[in-house]
């Protein structure tokens, strides 16, 4: 069925083109969507008799965005880590080796209770506004566990990341783990993956060893991400513009240098910002704005995992890109849907435009000002994914 909206009071549509602002904002908007699931149209209401035949569905002066874009989550996983966490707010800095509980834990699990645990994050997800979201391995760290989480995360989204460069296992040399990385689980995997990451960091793989891996990983035809200066300034950052990452994750520890190599990338290398882990590790905050004003493309993702960051919500994302990273609420806006699109490479998401998939959100608020305006309050009145309301009514 197609799908006709009218009455929306505030339509974000991310094409200046055809709306206000660097957001495309029009306002007393109409949509249509076809069969397919695809916009065929979106302008002023009273022309939309001109492109369906169908009765519009009254949005009763309600806002209308994209559908929120993660591009870095690690949802296949077993346990939880809430003894870290409590932990941590009493002091104990975060590290990367907490991941090996969550490893022991998701070793133990059954495939089924972890595909369990990643469609439930999943839907938590879209029930905020998340129609697209990115689903990285690195909990298994053996090429069976591995290869079984990404076989889990093609169930639920096609942007599937191999990171068996997440930490080294225990039981195994570091130079030996990567000759498995770059291998035999690199092969094993390979069926189930779009895209390669590593962990460049203290704690986890050096710059040397994360080139190895991101060359190998591209090499047999996967897409590039990296984890980049999370935990302390590493080269990650340049090393990953030099090798055309599609996006450095983190950033925390950014510097002027690193915010010149993604400014002359934009193009190409999105930079990755993810508040809540900063939050959750009391980790400094970058300044989001004074990198889009340096010309660097950002994305917010919620990097929800169990660890660091155990949350699925990107308005509050959003929030946090706003009150404590700088950001405008446009700014913040665009880099949660088109700037997260980007990061994935994909061009049918992230925006409202002929063409595009019709994957949006529906709010209970008349901008997309509120999602920064009233933190952690469920705004969300409905979710349509490809033409189709999945949550809420219209």
């Amino acid at each position: 069925m197609s799908l006709a909206l009218n009455n929306i009071g505030h339509l974000v549509t991310n094409d200046p083109s055809i709306g206000n602002g660097p957001l495309g904002i029009i306002n007393n908007a109409g949509l249509v969507a076809d069969d397919e699931g695809n916009i065929v149209w979106c302008g002023p209401q009273d022309q939309i008799d001109q492109y369906t035949e169908a009765q519009p569905i009254d949005c009763y002066g309600c806002a209308i965005i994209p559908g929120f874009v993660d591009s870095h989550t690690h949802i296949v996983f077993a346990g939880d880590r809430a003894t870290e966490f409590e932990a941590r707010m009493e002091g104990i800095p975060y590290e990367a080796g907490g991941i090996q509980s969550t490893m022991t834990a998701t070793r133990a699990a059954s495939d089924e209770l972890l595909s369990l645990n990643a469609q439930h994050l999943a839907y938590e997800a879209l029930c905020s506004g998340t129609t697209t979201l990115e689903v990285k391995s690195g909990y298994g760290l053996s090429v069976a566990d591995e290869e079984r989480s990404l076989r889990i995360a093609r169930s639920v989204t096609t942007e599937t990341t191999f990171l068996g460069a997440h930490v080294c296992p225990p039981e195994i040399k570091q130079e030996d783990y990567v000759d498995l990385v770059v291998g035999e689980m690199l092969n094993a995997c390979l069926p189930h993956a779009k895209w390669i990451d590593v962990f460049c960091d203290r704690g986890a793989f050096s710059a040397e060893q994360s080139r190895e891996i991101l060359t190998a990983g591209a090499k047999a035809g996967l897409g590039t991400r990296i984890h980049a200066s999370q935990l302390a300034p590493s080269g990650a950052i340049k090393m990953g513009v030099e090798l055309g990452v599609a996006s450095c994750d983190h950033c925390t520890h950014i510097t002027d240098l690193d915010i010149e190599a993604l400014a002359s990338a934009s193009n190409t290398t999105v930079a990755t910002l993810l508040p809540a882990a900063e939050l959750c590790t009391r980790g400094p905050f970058p300044d989001g704005r004074h990198m889009i004003e340096q010309g660097v493309t950002v994305a917010l993702a919620t990097d929800c995992n169990p660890g660091s960051s155990y949350t699925t919500s990107m308005p509050f994302v959003m929030s946090l890109g706003v009150i404590l990273m700088g950001m405008t609420p446009d700014q913040a806006l665009w880099s949660s849907t088109q700037g997260g699109a980007q990061a994935l490479r994909r061009t049918d998401i992230g925006n409202l435009c002929a063409g595009s998939r019709a994957d949006l959100v529906v709010l209970d608020a008349p901008s997309h000002i509120h999602l920064a305006y009233r933190p952690g309050v469920n705004q969300t009145r409905a979710v349509v994914r490809g033409g189709k309301c999945v949550v809420g009514a219209l």
